[in-house]
């Protein structure tokens, strides 16, 4: 079996719902990172064998195949293809693991991975009728940025709760209080914020022409837990979940350039060395990447003393610290060194993507190690990789 590298990784700064980046069609973000990557690398597309990118929504502009528009967009020479995977908020690290499998089976030396998402830009539909004439009445208008719709009556009510009702079950089920989750998300501004200011980010964004955004919108350089702590809770009277303590609504891309050995005349970011997927129950989906990244690092032949950094993407504080209460064997400090997704956001699609992406600049910054890159996927799933320098 051959080797899968990610020789490199880019994203955009990621925008708040309706900021800097909402005026940007979603086909258009895909082909800014995936230009950007040809760019820097002096790779010739023709040479690119595959686009596999993630996109969860896919009801807008992001309908039929963005992957194949955005090569398109991007310039790409027709004869390179493209396919669009979804997998939810894992979308972008189902993308790379496909990515990844085709280059260690032999069928491909070059893919280009990754994935995009405008919540912002998320539309409204309506269900069509049966009937070619409906009966006159009201019509239910679903919004598409995130959450159930159009939800089959056959499955469980208990399945179909809100990601932030999932989130309160967890901190009760785990016992997270609001002032532990209000400190998580306290820090994942501050990391973030000072990583920027460090140039901690600098190899890996690619700037969107004609928006007015240079770093990630959604950080608050000034908040304290005092400001957290007087936000309400959004999902139950008497709960603990805010949007402090959780991810917010955004839209951003990003692409991770894979290949096999020597397919590029550069060294090298990392190797993928171990991959793994779990699903569990619907309304408790947050802790599904705790035996994702346990199945990946044992097939790595790795174990949690092994790892020297961990990306895991914040979808809510209480889900993120209940992950770490299932990795007593992993110190907190390793995980999210330079902030997560509380501060950064969570563009569906693209999130995996910078989470593998941001895993494995890191790793080449400090000389090499171990990494984990790991997120939850609503609907019960969790996704995680290896990466090895």
């Amino acid at each position: 079996m051959l080797a899968a590298y990610v020789y490199d990784a880019v994203r955009t700064p990621f925008g708040r719902a309706g900021g800097a980046l909402a005026g940007v069609r979603p086909d258009d973000l895909a082909a800014v990172v995936m230009r950007a990557v040809v760019d820097r690398t002096g790779l010739d597309p023709a040479r690119i064998d595959d686009v596999i990118f993630g996109d969860a929504n896919q009801a807008g502009e992001d309908n039929r195949n963005v992957a194949r528009f955005g090569a398109l967009l991007a310039g790409f020479p027709t004869s390179v293809s493209g396919v669009t995977v979804n997998r939810l908020c894992g979308s972008s690290v189902e993308a790379v693991i496909q990515g990844s499998r085709a280059i260690e089976a032999g069928d491909v030396s070059v893919v280009l991975a990754g994935g995009v998402e405008s919540m912002s830009r998320a539309p409204f539909v309506v269900e069509k009728s049966p009937k070619p004439w409906p009966a006159v009445g009201n019509q239910t208008l679903w919004n598409t940025a995130i959450g159930w719709r159009m939800t089959n009556p056959r499955l469980p009510q208990e399945w179909t709760i809100s990601n932030g009702q999932s989130a309160e079950k967890l901190a009760g089920i785990y016992g997270i209080p609001r002032d532990a989750q209000d400190a998580f998300a306290l820090r994942s501004h501050r990391l973030a914020a000072e990583a920027w200011a460090a140039g901690a980010y600098d190899a890996e964004i690619v700037q969107v022409p004609g928006a007015a955004l240079t770093r990630d919108e959604g950080i608050r350089d000034d908040t304290s837990l005092e400001k957290l702590g007087s936000l309400r809770a959004l999902f139950a009277a008497d709960g603990t979940v805010t949007a402090g303590n959780s991810s917010p609504i955004n839209d951003g891309a990003s692409a991770v350039l894979l290949g096999a050995e020597g397919a590029l005349d550069s060294d090298p970011l990392a190797r993928i060395t171990g991959r793994g997927v779990f699903g569990n129950d619907p309304d408790v989906f947050g802790v599904a990447p705790v035996e994702a990244a346990n199945r990946a690092l044992a097939r790595a032949g790795r174990t949690w003393a092994d790892v020297d950094l961990v990306e895991l993407n914040e979808a809510f504080a209480s889900q993120s610290l209940a992950c770490l209460a299932g990795w007593p064997d992993l110190d907190p400090a390793k995980v999210n060194v330079h902030g997560g997704a509380i501060a950064i956001g969570h563009p569906l699609g693209a999130s995996g993507g910078r989470i593998i992406g941001h895993a494995a600049h890191e790793l080449r910054r400090r000389g090499g190690g171990v990494a984990v890159a790991a997120l939850c996927i609503g609907v019960g799933q969790g996704l995680a990789v290896v990466l090895e320098r």
